[in-house]
């Protein structure tokens, strides 16, 4: 087991005891890091990483399983795209400038039309495609024919709708064909040699051989390798491709959909994977439906035409998002009226949040509504945040406590430098108090996609009230208002099914009728049994396609909690995983084309040929009575056209994707590059520092430190990352109230080694400032060998590390570390850098009043910086 990217003994101790029984049980457990935590001091190795360099790594150990013919052979040639033979006209990343076929300086985006495969189209991942009339990236052709947009794929999208393939790519079975992706694999990592990963990464050679040679070890037949990462990987400029890589590395050893494999994303907190599911995010509906883009005309058909594949079971997207709009319109939604689709919000760009607070600045945003977040400090470049707050005409916040971003008005930062004066801030701002999670009922969903059922253990206090509460209770308020309305703009509001029955003494919504719905009812009002239930016809409804069968047989059964999960080692009776209780996605890989297991000590859902089914220690995810012998006929769709012995049952083509033809903003296969704010060159791509391709805000208030031994950049001579800690809940607003964990982690601090210590004069327990372009923090100083310096490209770069916990509010109060970074972000997803940056540091406390701001302003000055 790899954990990289993660420091999951701290941040996510309960899920770390079975890393810890896998342990127990042999399994080798490797912790890539910068800095040596909890979880290196219980890792049988621990392998030091300079923040931000991932890739490096990664690509080093993907040339090591390919020069060394590692992989898995038998299911790389069945289950991935490694034969597919990709254009004569595409071109790799090159040697100087790391940029690929297609890219265009002006616009900094790529035509990934040369990303191709050789004899067939690929059209751009769910989400995009719906795009096509304001398509202004793909030749005329090519728009009219498959209506796609510039393939910048989103990658919260780009597993949605796997892809469209028009025609039949062209293959070599042998590997051997210098244009077939396995070869492109070949010689795009072939730069990333041992030596190469050690000069960029700051590791030994020996460390990476061991890594590697641990991983192809416990990979093939026989063994699986689990890779485990978390925020230290998406939160880059490159993050999407961090995970790419990961995919690439996985799926070259064998080791997806099989028991002990996969890559596992552990979420910010206990439900995160639960609210991108049933998504926060802008751009997505639930179950990863795509959200329409706005266009002059169009229909329902259109939509479903862009976005649905016609291959698999993102075929059936018909199905799901008809049954959405019935969950959401009930009798209002019917064939007639393209079941209320016109009455689906529309978005028009990027309603991100780092846009949305530029808008707010901007005067183009009047409200806002901040629930269970505190950006006033755990934000990036945190006066931005309060700048866009202090712009709004209202402002609600629901927390546990007075949080930073209800009280930025009277207690900001701004306050004390004179920058904002509350009288002059117009924010009206409303807290509600909320319930904490022991006070309200519901479900979780983890990273294992698992649903656990919270049952409620007591009332919440005085006018404390459920999120269910908040707004179920603002959407009647609303409803109310607007019910004799005439207005067209008022009727998503008014025909919405809002009948939840309540329950408790404040009137509550029922959360297992909540859960009911989004489970989904056939036309009689009966639970369905799961996804393949829902029809396209109206005759279902569901609020949620990957959650269908939540409640089946009108049963919760999130709230099953059979000791030790039941008889079945995948613990099949413990909670309810999506989609349909398969604990292990794409598990038909867990078995050879034929479906026999590849090997009896790994065997996990496998073919029964006497009774005609798959079966094994899990649910399968596959159709139970497909043969691995069936082919597909001529114009099959949908999940009829995936083969017995294509496992990837939402992907078009049935395959892993080694290599991405399209949907990614930022190339078909991950580059080393360096972040915003690096302390040395690209050593890989000298003529291209950074992610060509990263989203960027160039502003007074977002202003960038020199990088890469540019003009200014010795002002900021040293690396930072950011980390959490045990005692600390994310932006401190469940934990700085709360006085035991309070007394474990009292103050902010900063983590640096000794040799940085004795450079800058600073004294364990004693005070350090931590300056960027941005801002400058104070913290205590923690003098560790955890922090260690890494010889880079010749050089010896010091490193510190900084907790991002704090704010001026609760029992414990601190600089947030969010004040000192600044905002570029990944171009596929919009997630921001905040585990990279370089900084100062010297010691003593920082400036106080107006003294902080000429205090930031005289470094802007000596790196050549202006804010003009």
């Amino acid at each position: 087991m790899v954990l990289e990217g993660s420091n999951m003994a701290e941040a996510h101790p309960v899920g770390f005891q079975w890393v810890m029984e896998a342990k127990a049980r042999g399994a080798q457990i490797i912790h890539v890091d910068p800095r040596f935590t909890r979880t290196s001091a219980v890792a049988d190795t621990h392998v030091p990483i300079r923040p931000g360099t991932d890739i490096a790594f990664l690509g080093g150990l993907i040339r090591h399983v390919l020069e060394n013919e590692r992989d898995f052979r038998e299911y790389v040639v069945a289950y991935t795209n490694a034969p597919m033979l990709v254009r004569e006209e595409f071109v790799d990343a090159g040697d100087d400038d790391g940029l690929f076929s297609g890219w265009d300086p002006e616009t900094r985006s790529y035509d990934t039309s040369t990303w191709q495969y050789e004899g067939a189209d690929v059209a751009a991942a769910s989400g995009d495609r719906d795009q096509w009339d304001a398509d202004e990236h793909q030749p005329a052709a090519r728009r009219e024919s498959h209506r796609l947009t510039h393939l910048l794929g989103q990658s919260e999208e780009a597993g949605s709708g796997g892809a469209t393939i028009v025609g039949t790519p062209e293959r070599d079975e042998t590997l051997q064909h210098p244009r077939c992706v396995y070869q492109v694999l070949r010689r795009h990592f072939a730069r990333y040699t041992p030596e190469m990963v050690s000069r960029v990464c700051g590791m030994s050679v020996a460390q990476f051989h061991q890594v590697a040679e641990a991983i192809c070890a416990n990979s093939g037949r026989e063994r699986t390798t689990m890779w485990v990462y978390s925020v230290g990987w998406t939160q880059h400029t490159v993050g999407v491709q961090y995970i790419r890589c990961a995919s690439i590395l996985q799926g070259l050893l064998g080791n997806v959909g099989r028991p002990g494999g996969g890559i596992m994303a552990l979420r910010g907190h206990a439900t995160i994977q639960g609210s991108t599911d049933i998504p926060t995010l802008y751009d997505l509906l639930p179950g990863y439906i795509p959200m329409p883009h706005a266009h002059k005309k169009m229909e329902l058909s259109d939509f479903l035409e862009a976005d649905a594949a016609s291959k698999g079971f993102w075929g059936n997207m018909p199905a799901y998002m008809v049954s959405l709009l019935k969950a959401w319109y009930g009798d209002a939604a019917t064939p007639e009226n393209d079941f209320c689709f016109d009455l689906v919000p529309r978005i028009t760009g990027d309603h991100s949040t780092f846009t949305t607070v530029l808008n707010m600045i901007d005067g183009k945003c009047e409200g806002y509504f901040v629930l269970g977040e505190n950006p006033a400090v755990g934000t990036t470049n945190s006066k931005q945040q309060r700048q866009g707050l202090a712009a709004l005409k209202w402002l609600v916040v629901r927390d546990l406590q007075e949080i930073e971003t209800a009280t930025f008005w009277k207690n900001g930062p701004e306050i004390e430098t004179g920058e904002m004066r509350t009288e002059d801030i117009d924010t009206e701002v409303f807290l509600l108090p909320a319930a904490t999670h022991i006070e309200k009922e519901g479900s979780f969903t983890n990273t294992q996609r698992l649903l656990q059922w919270r049952h409620k253990a007591v009332e919440p206090p005085g006018d404390a009230r459920s999120d269910l509460w908040f707004v179920h209770e603002l959407g009647k308020r609303i409803r109310a208002r607007l019910a004799d309305s005439e207005l067209s703009r008022d009727d998503a509001l008014r025909a919405l099914t809002w009948d939840y029955p309540t329950e408790g003494p404040h009137g509550d919504p029922d959360a297992h009728a909540v859960l009911r719905e989004i489970s989904g009812v056939d036309v009689n009002g009966d639970p369905v049994s799961g996804y393949t239930a829902l029809k396209d016809d109206g005759s279902t409804s569901c609020g949620c396609w990957i959650y269908s069968g939540v409640f089946a047989d009108g049963v919760n059964q999130a709230a099953r909690r059979k000791p030790a999960g039941g008889e079945s080692p995948a613990a099949l009776e413990w909670g309810w995983a999506w989609p349909m209780n398969r604990r292990v996605l794409y598990n038909r890989a867990s078995a050879d084309p034929e479906g026999r297991p590849w090997s009896e000590r790994k065997a996990y859902v496998w073919w029964d040929e006497e009774s005609g089914r798959w079966t094994g220690h899990d649910v399968p995810d596959f159709e139970a009575t497909k043969p691995p012998s069936y082919r597909p006929p001529e114009h099959a769709v949908a999940q009829d056209a995936i083969g017995g012995d294509e496992p990837f049952i939402m992907q078009a083509d049935g395959r892993i994707w080694l290599y991405a033809p399209t949907g990614l903003a930022d190339g078909p296969m991950p580059v080393h590059y360096e972040p915003e704010e690096a302390p040395t060159r690209n050593a890989l791509h000298p003529l291209t520092r950074s992610n060509p391709a990263r989203e960027r805000f160039e502003r007074p208030d977002n202003l960038y430190n020199p990088s890469d031994h540019q003009p200014g950049s010795e002002v900021f001579p040293y690396a930072f990352t950011t980390f959490r800690i045990a005692e600390h809940h994310t932006a401190g607003g469940m934990s700085r109230w709360t006085p035991y964990l309070a007394e474990l982690a009292p103050e902010m601090f900063v983590e640096v080694s000794p040799a940085l210590a004795a450079e800058r004069g600073l004294e364990h327990t004693g005070w350090a400032t931590i300056v960027t372009a941005r801002s400058a923090i104070e913290a205590r100083v923690v003098v560790t060998e955890r922090m260690k310096p890494l010889t880079i490209n010749g050089e010896l770069i010091h490193q510190v590390g900084l907790p991002w916990h704090w704010g001026q509010n609760g029992l414990v109060t601190g600089d947030a570390a969010n004040e000192i970074i600044g905002i570029s972000l990944d171009p596929n997803v919009h997630i921001m850098d905040t585990k990279t940056g370089t900084c100062d540091v010297v010691a003593g406390r920082r400036p106080r009043g107006e003294d902080l701001l000429r205090f930031v302003d005289g470094y802007r000055q000596r790196a050549g910086l202006t804010t003009e």
